[in-house]
Formats: C-alpha cells, sequence, structure tokens
C-alpha cells in the first residue's frame, strides 16, 4: 500500500506529464526543447542530491525516522508548485477549440504516436531494471553497497547533464533520430560494460555514461509530441506515453527479479535489455514527426 499503491500514484500525479505541459506551453517551440531539457535536468539534481542525503539520514536516525524526515523535506514542493499556475484565460483565448476526444482519437489514430509510445516502454524497461537491480547486481559482483550507492549518485549527475544536452540537441536537430541514437548508445554501452570485468572503476564510468543517457529521452519525447500534435493537451498525451513507459517499468524490474531467481545471474536480463534498446531506436525511425494539418485556425493556435 505504501511503498507501491502511494509511491506509485504520488510519482503519476507529480510527473513529468504535468511540469512538462507547463513547460511546453510557456516557450515557443523554438526554445521549448532545450526548456524541458533544463525542467529534466533540474529534477535530475533530486535524484543526485536525495541519495547521499538519504544514506546519511539513514545512517544518522534509522529507516523509519529517516522516512519521516524525507516526507518532510518533500513538502517544499507545495510552495514551489504554484509555478505550475497558468493563466487560463490567456490560454483559452489562445488555443484552438478541440475536445480531449478528439485529441485522444486522432493522436491514437497516428502511428508515429504509438511507436513513440511503444519506444517509450522501452526506455521504462531499461531504466528501472536498472535502477532497482544495479546494486544487487554489484553485490552479487562483490561490489561493496557504498560502490552500488555512489554509482546511483554519478547516474543522477550526468542526468542532470545528458537532460540538458539532448534538450538543447532536440531544439537543432531530428528529434526521432536523435532517440533512436539515444537508445542504440544505452544498447552499446550496457554490451561494454557486461562485456568488461566488474571493478568500482568499470561501475563508475558505466554509471557516468548511463547516466547521460538516462532521461535524455524525455525532452525529446515530450517536445516530439508538442511539434506534431500542439500544446493543448500536451499533458494528457504526455501522461499517456509516461503510462508506456511505467509499463514498460514494471515489466523491467519484475522481469529482472524474476530472471534472477530462476537463473541465479542477471546475464539473460542484460541481453535482454540491449535487444530492447536496438527494437527501440528503430520504432523511431519510421516516425512521421510532421505537425498535423488541421483547420487553419485552428493549426495556428496548436
Amino acid at each position: 500500500m505504501s511503498a507501491g499503491l502511494l509511491i506509485g500514484a504520488s510519482l503519476g500525479c507529480s510527473g513529468f506529464s504535468i511540469v512538462f505541459c507547463v513547460i511546453g506551453r510557456a516557450f515557443p517551440p523554438e526554445k521549448r526543447s532545450v526548456a524541458l531539457g533544463i525542467g529534466g535536468a533540474a529534477g535530475s539534481f533530486g535524484q543526485f542530491a536525495m541519495l547521499p542525503y538519504g544514506q546519511w539520514l539513514i545512517n544518522q536516525l534509522g529507516w523509519t525516522q529517516a522516512l519521516v524526515v524525507l516526507a518532510l523535506t518533500v513538502l517544499v514542493i507545495i510552495p514551489l508548485s504554484s509555478a505550475l499556475v497558468e493563466n487560463k484565460e490567456a490560454q483559452a483565448a489562445a488555443q484552438h477549440k478541440q475536445s480531449i476526444r478528439e485529441a485522444l482519437h486522432e493522436a491514437l489514430s497516428h502511428r508515429g504516436y504509438l511507436l513513440l509510445c511503444s519506444a517509450y516502454t522501452v526506455c521504462g524497461f531499461q531504466l528501472l531494471f536498472i535502477a532497482v537491480h544495479f546494486p544487487a547486481y554489484l553485490v552479487d559482483q562483490k561490489m561493496s553497497p557504498e560502490t552500488g550507492m555512489i554509482g546511483l549518485a554519478l547516474i543522477g549527475f550526468f542526468n542532470m547533464l545528458g537532460s540538458y544536452g539532448w534538450g538543447w540537441l532536440g531544439g537543432r536537430l531530428t528529434k526521432k533520430y536523435l532517440l533512436s541514437v539515444l537508445y542504440l548508445t544505452r544498447s552499446a554501452v550496457i554490451a561494454v560494460f557486461i562485456m568488461l570485468p566488474v571493478t568500482p572503476l568499470s561501475v563508475y564510468l558505466f554509471s557516468a555514461a548511463i547516466g547521460f543517457l538516462w532521461l535524455g529521452t524525455v525532452p525529446l519525447t515530450s517536445g516530439l509530441i508538442a511539434h506534431v500534435f500542439g500544446v493543448r493537451y500536451l499533458a494528457t498525451l504526455t501522461g499517456i506515453a509516461f503510462l508506456f513507459h511505467q509499463i514498460g517499468s514494471f515489466a523491467g524490474v519484475w522481469i529482472g527479479g524474476y530472471v534472477f531467481d530462476a537463473t541465479g545471474s542477471y546475464t539473460v536480463m542484460w541481453l535482454l535489455t540491449i535487444a530492447m534498446g536496438v527494437v527501440a531506436a528503430l520504432l523511431n525511425l519510421p516516425i512521421d514527426d510532421r505537425p498535423l494539418s488541421r483547420t487553419p485556425a485552428a493549426a495556428a493556435a496548436a
């Protein structure tokens, strides 16, 4: 109930689809991708900062009290969320008249949107498998728990750089091709890591590389959705895409544990993660990323 349902619901209500919708509406198309990248980098700072903070709280207070302090820390979101308040009157004047039902039918009938969501499932599969099972994999390889903690912190740090970097690139290059390159590079980084001996140095280098690729998909995916469909229902459409992402996340965590229990090793899971990255890269290539043509008034407003 707590770790699963409540935290899961909280993540859904405070995740990228809400924040990125506000950012996407606030910036013109030529600046939108880099703005989304900055937003993703800011969120990534939390992973970098909260891991050592949480570990310090556990060491000082124990698990129970550490969770209470962390819960109080998260309350800072409440005053900061005032930045998400939008001018509804200005939006109503600028946006085209399209119902949510029409928007959903339009998106779900678009082959490119379905391909994008399918590739996003792979993103969730890869990332949550690594986030949850990577520390256990390192312990299985005779690494210390501290090595795993440092590795995850490095992922968070380089995720800041990657989120901004991929968002910046998305404002200058074709987003679907960038997504393909990102997924292929992830697979290559994982392949090199599992072929080399596991040492603290290889763990830290892998964490830095995979961190740079960690959430670069988010500004690119959200930016591509806004580019094709406009920003009127950006939160809804990115939320559906994020649902696909989270389905992949569930599968990555669960299948990773099942494979390890069945085989006593993560090797099969690593290979599956590599293969799925290649599939995701291929899924992005045929996406039709041209903005949808609607009525002149609607197209201008979108």
